[in-house]
């Protein structure tokens, strides 16, 4: 959908001071358990400033990714059917807000030095690793096109956009934060389920658990639907949800048989462009709410961007793409250091 663009507004503060109130956290400080068992929910601070977001571990386990041939809705790209198996993980239980964003977008994680000696050299040598990735060219337009601000998911964000901000808050909080990839994502939007939705195939009861088509004209704030089993909010709608994966229709078929493949990823190279998208939005019908359904990014995402395709930071028309971000337990090899591929004026983001 296109929407009329705004002239540029900066919040006032942008919700420096914003903390959400979550009573399944104990700790605004990132715990580092050794094993599955000790795995729990927290909230993460980000260090200088007063913002913070919840995570919820996700369970190791296998489950069958993709959707069977008679579910209502089920794209070719969602088959065959395959058994995968997940090593645990940390997810956020909401998607990434603007107001975390923000701190990335428009450097406004930096703190007036206070500490002293070892403190202050650790916090120095933090913020210096942080700022050293790359940060978004300022909008030419209020990207919040009106919707709003506090605890409104950030969206008409790039891939690549996602890419650097998960690598910047690793940087400043010192654990590894990235996108999931799209295994990741539908194993925790199941919880267990192997229906079209977590709560079952009736499509109906969406009412109480996601923003579609039927009850919302704009994307909504964070984490006033109900949430899944294992705690997520808005893992069907509000704003479909970037994956580390590059789209790739068929993926799936060499997958097919019975022995279970562990933690599969589609790697993105740069000589690809599309990049997967999951979760559905605010302005999709249920079919794509599904959490097997499947959506590649399109370079229309941008048609109305004056710096088009020279602007890797921005889909302008795209207020329906957000993100969230996970926390391995134990890191794969694979993904280690991972960066975005984007290479400038080829359209890859």
């Amino acid at each position: 959908m296109i929407r009329p663009t705004h002239a540029l507004r900066l919040p006032a503060a942008l919700a420096v001071a914003l903390a959400w109130a979550w009573t399944g956290a104990a700790s605004a400080q990132a715990p580092t358990p050794k094993t599955e068992a000790e795995m729990k929910p927290y909230t993460q601070e980000i260090p200088g400033t007063e913002v913070k977001f919840d995570l919820v571990p996700i369970p190791g386990g296998e489950f069958v990714m993709g959707s069977p041939d008679d579910e209502e809705g089920r794209g070719e790209d969602e088959g065959p059917q395959h058994p995968v198996k997940i090593a645990p993980f940390w997810m956020g239980a909401k998607e990434v807000t603007w107001d975390e964003y923000d701190l990335f977008c428009f450097s406004l994680d930096i703190k007036k030095k206070t500490r002293e000696g070892a403190d202050l050299k650790n916090q120095i040598a933090t913020e210096m690793a942080a700022d050293a990735v790359t940060r978004p060219t300022p909008p030419y337009a209020d990207m919040t096109f009106g919707y709003g601000h506090r605890g409104q998911p950030a969206i008409c964000i790039t891939h690549h956009s996602a890419m650097e901000y998960c690598r910047w808050l690793s940087e400043k909080t010192g654990q590894v934060y990235r996108l999931p990839t799209e295994a990741e994502w539908e194993y925790a939007c199941r919880a267990g389920s192997k229906g079209p939705f977590f709560f079952g195939d009736e499509p109906e009861k969406l009412e109480d658990f996601a923003w579609y088509v039927e009850n919302a004209e704009k994307p909504m704030p964070v984490g006033k639907k109900k949430p899944s089993p294992w705690g997520l909010y808005d893992i069907h709608g509000n704003v479909a949800e970037w994956c580390l994966d590059h789209y790739v229709p068929d993926f799936y078929k060499q997958f097919a048989g019975d022995k279970p493949t562990l933690e599969p990823f589609a790697a993105p190279t740069a000589k690809e462009y599309s990049y997967v998208a999951r979760g559905g939005s605010w302005d999709d019908d249920a079919e794509k709410l599904r959490s097997a359904a499947r959506r590649g990014s399109d370079p229309e995402w941008s048609v109305q961007d004056p710096q088009r395709p020279q602007s890797i930071w921005w889909h302008t028309d795209a207020h329906f793409i957000g993100f969230r971000v996970v926390r391995p337990l134990n890191e794969q090899e694979a993904l280690k250091g991972m960066k975005s591929l984007v290479v400038k004026g080829k359209g890859t983001r």
